[in-house]
């Protein structure tokens, strides 16, 4: 049968298989949530062939990454596969012509011969060819393997003060004391943080929500690394988490002239209350009276007391000495209004933390000694 016929009497069924297939592989390969939550992902549908993440950190992505990039070779050959079952003749494989089809079946074929070759050759020597261990022997002083250096990696993976960061389904960003790694579906980037700069290049933000009251804002931190050999990669994170970021990592990070950072409703509001207090009298400390850290953050002296000097009758009389500083008692002041009305935040009310005392903006003092 020619294969104009075979065009002709298999085009919707084909139209709607390959859209099904090409939405199915597409939320497979993107790692939707929905395919997340449901399991359908590689560390989850082959846990059987991968050791605990947890237990050797380096070995376990050299099978993760092998295993995905032969998983997703096997791709075109399935769509055919599929094809061929969809039109139950097995022969189309072979009768249908054109050189786009041809293509495409020789391609799924060599594919996932190539794939297999790389991966048995890089398993051959003890995974030592593979770019993960290649990249690890780059770090590695004279006289010692990329083992031994994995194994520090892994020791330092399994510390409870590692920063993990995940900016989509696609990507993880992992910080430790020593390290910045990026894992990847394909590969591992590692900087050592003693030779690396970061530089933060780039800031998009998104809204979430249809009238564009909701945003996340992303930031792109380019790391560089001065050892040779090695290249350059990028990391995306939360704009929420680059303080966290900043403070696990002991290079500093250089924000690029132009880039600014999208300040969420909450910090506005600090700002805000913020320079109200500072319009407002002042508490003067008596002669003998010592003060501790806040009590909030553990790391500043108090900074305010609250008086009730306003007319609001809810208000009451907090007897409480200075035990905050005036970050903290902003947050704890946020923390306790409407969320979904944070037009009556500066006039609402809150309480006192220790004492549960009524206390409003205009009841918050700064303390001079």
């Amino acid at each position: 049968m020619p294969a104009a016929t075979y065009y002709t009497s298999f085009t919707t069924p084909a139209s709607v298989y390959t859209l099904v297939y090409v939405t199915i592989i597409t939320c497979f390969i993107l790692r939707t949530k929905e395919f997340v939550s449901a399991g359908v992902v590689i560390e989850s549908l082959f846990d059987w062939l991968l050791i605990k993440e947890h237990e050797d950190f380096i070995h376990y992505h050299i099978r993760r990454t092998s295993l995905t990039i032969f998983v997703h070779s096997l791709l075109p050959l399935g769509y055919i596969f599929g094809l061929s079952l969809v039109m139950e003749d097995l022969s189309i494989i072979t009768s249908l012509d054109g050189l786009w089809w041809s293509t495409l079946v020789l391609f799924s074929h060599i594919l996932p011969f190539t794939s297999s070759f790389f991966i048995l050759l890089w398993a051959y020597d003890g995974w030592s060819s593979h770019p993960i261990a290649r990249t690890l022997s780059l770090f590695c002083p004279e006289g010692t393997s990329w083992k031994q250096l994995a194994s520090t990696i892994n020791a330092d993976y399994r510390g409870i003060d590692k920063i993990c960061l995940e900016p989509s389904s696609m990507t993880k960003v992992v910080v430790t004391d020593t390290w910045i790694i990026k894992i990847s579906p394909y590969n591992v980037n590692l900087a050592h943080q003693s030779d690396s700069t970061l530089e933060v290049c780039s800031a998009d933000t998104h809204h979430i929500s249809v009238d564009g009251e909701g945003t996340v804002q992303y930031v792109t931190i380019e790391v560089k690394t001065i050892r040779p050999g090695l290249p350059s990669f990028f990391i995306r994170c939360n704009a929420l988490d680059f303080n966290d970021l900043k403070n696990k990592i002991r290079r500093p990070i250089r924000i690029l002239d132009g880039i600014t950072f999208h300040k969420t409703r909450t910090d506005h509001f600090l700002e805000v209350f913020r320079e109200t207090v500072e319009k407002n009298p002042t508490y003067a400390l008596q002669a003998n009276q010592e003060l501790d850290t806040c009590i909030g953050c553990m790391l500043m002296e108090p900074q305010v007391k609250l008086v009730k000097s306003c007319t609001n009758s809810q208000c009451t009389i907090c007897y409480c000495r200075p035990l905050w500083c005036l970050d903290c008692m902003a947050k704890w002041y946020a923390s306790r209004q409407d969320q979904d009305r944070p037009e009556t935040w500066l006039s609402s009310t809150c309480t006192c933390p220790v004492c549960r005392s009524v206390f409003c903006v205009l009841d918050v003092y700064l303390i001079i000694k």
